[in-house]
């Protein structure tokens, strides 16, 4: 987000921005982006995980970046989703910018608890241990294309962007936004793979606990990334939580 420019800017009415998790990309929303653009605009700034210096690799920098992204595009008064990582992320920016953010959407989000590839990637090198862990993360991997698989491994086995890798996820693993979770007023919805192993269930119980004015629906049969693997059930959720 070197420019002020998104990545993906497509639709008109009001603004839903959408916000990637670690190992994410913009394809990943493709079903919102295709659903939802016939009546909003919707936004996608592409997070540089592992473009960015290490000493930002961070999510208090992320947070920054993305801060500065919807103050450089005059957005203001939108919808914020985000998945795993960007939801951790939408959080941090929301408890930051109140007055900014309409309302808030959580799918797979980290930021009370995550079980993800850990610290440290010992196999990283190992092409089938990388497969199996991110196929985890999938009730249904064969949703999975060769080249998403082949994306994280590539980017597992380059030293600069592993390092950033892990570096974001320690960094996601010390913030622990519990205690700030009374400070989002806005409503908020969450919207959860049942089947979630990632950030289980429990965890979406416990955010729907500790926010105030939040709504959680689960999708069976679905892990870590509901609008990948439930594209319909999870935009016919999102639009009736719009609608609201």
């Amino acid at each position: 987000m070197n420019t002020a420019k998104p990545h993906i800017d497509k639709g008109k009415g009001e603004v839903i921005i959408l916000l990637h998790g670690l190992f994410g990309a913009l394809s990943n929303w493709k079903s919102v982006v295709d659903f939802f653009s016939k009546k909003y605009r919707v936004i996608i700034p592409k997070i540089p995980l592992t473009d960015v210096d290490v000493e930002d690799a961070n999510l208090e920098s992320l947070t920054k970046l993305v801060s500065k992204f919807i103050t450089s595009n005059r957005l203001k008064n939108f919808t914020l989703i985000g998945n795993s990582l960007g939801g951790h992320i939408g959080l941090m920016y929301t408890i930051q910018n109140p007055n900014k953010v309409k309302q808030l959407v959580l799918t797979g989000s980290s930021g009370l608890y995550e079980n993800s590839f850990g610290g440290s990637f010992p196999k990283r090198g190992d092409y089938g241990y990388i497969n199996d862990r991110v196929n985890h993360t999938f009730y249904n991997p064969n949703i999975l294309t060769k080249k998403y698989v082949d994306n994280i491994f590539d980017t597992l086995n380059d030293n600069a962007k592993c390092l950033n890798i892990i570096t974001i996820a320690r960094s996601a693993q010390r913030n622990n936004l519990s205690k700030k979770l009374y400070r989002i007023k806005c409503p908020t919805y969450l919207i959860w793979g049942l089947n979630d192993t990632i950030t289980p269930p429990s965890v979406a119980h416990q955010f729907n606990k500790l926010i105030s004015k939040s709504k959680l629906k689960f999708i069976d049969k679905c892990c870590h990334a509901p609008m990948m693997e439930r594209p319909q059930e999870f935009n016919k959720i999102l639009k009736t939580f719009l609608d609201e």
